[in-house]
């Protein structure tokens, strides 16, 4: 198989036992390489302090896609770049904390580079947890909920065995490189031009939202954790379930902690 990313794993149930005095930490949406190597060279000092922050107590660390502005591995090669980032992954692995990584729609061509080198299993689709008898579905997002129907034609595309053979394999991985990035820069221009693009309308408009309602239609998380939409939410399904959503680390710099019995969404100052 090209890929070592199981495009197509299903959801399972694994079950954790928080230690005493640990919590468990969430986070996506970090976007380095974008837009400017200088901005995301400051945001990637960011993340790394804060990841420095949360160490001592920390027990598991979930991050929950589009770690990248564009990723893509080829057999001996990856994208150069967040050397900060990536030793500071390896000290808390190295330290005995657990990294849990999902791909987002931005960095969905990760392979086996976080497997190999941090030992950390890499997942497409979102997983289910039971932690301190509290059930979470944990995941990026893209592609779930009502409409959307033109970007969900098109992931379908992108994680194709055979496009993603020929992309490989057909271009230098200087162009390939270069192309990812100049087609992942498109909602960088929309960043640049609406200052409003992160505003909230309601939510019968909130896409994951809705798809957590249906979910818990058919079964009861405590919680639904996503990334994706750059919004940082924290909403009520009903009385015992929750929809989170953990912003993006280029607005909110917002994280969510989780103690086995108290999620909370936080920002990093």
């Amino acid at each position: 198989m090209f890929f070592n990313i199981n495009f197509e794993e299903k959801k399972f149930l694994r079950e954790i036992k928080l230690l005493p005095g640990k919590k468990i930490y969430f986070a996506s949406d970090f976007h380095l390489g974008a837009p400017t190597h200088e901005k995301s060279l400051a945001r990637e000092k960011l993340i790394v302090k804060w990841l420095d922050s949360i160490k001592s107590d920390a027990q598991i660390v979930f991050l929950v896609g589009d770690l990248f502005d564009f990723w893509f591995e080829h057999r001996q090669t990856v994208p150069k770049g967040y050397i900060r980032f990536f030793g500071k992954l390896a000290e808390l692995v190295d330290s005995g904390i657990e990294l849990i990584v999902f791909t987002g729609n931005h960095d969905m061509w990760m392979r086996d580079y976080f497997e190999k080198e941090l030992n950390t299993p890499t997942f497409r689709n979102s997983q289910e947890y039971l932690i301190n008898g509290k059930r979470l579905l944990v995941g990026h997002g893209d592609g779930l909920g009502p409409g959307d129907y033109g970007y969900k034609y098109l992931k379908r595309v992108f994680e194709n065995k055979i496009f993603r053979w020929l992309f490989a394999n057909l271009l230098h991985p200087d162009l390939s490189l270069k192309l990812g990035y100049l087609w992942a820069g498109h909602s960088w221009k929309k960043h640049d031009k609406e200052q409003d693009v992160y505003f909230f309308e309601s939510q019968e408009k909130e896409i994951l939202f809705k798809y957590c309602q249906e979910e818990e239609k058919k079964e009861h998380r405590d919680f639904y954790i996503f990334g994706h939409r750059h919004y940082k939410l924290d909403l009520d399904i009903n009385k015992n379930s929750r929809y989170v959503n953990l912003g993006d680390w280029i607005m909110f710099n917002s994280f969510a902690s989780f103690d086995g019995e108290e999620l909370r969404l936080m920002e990093y100052k």
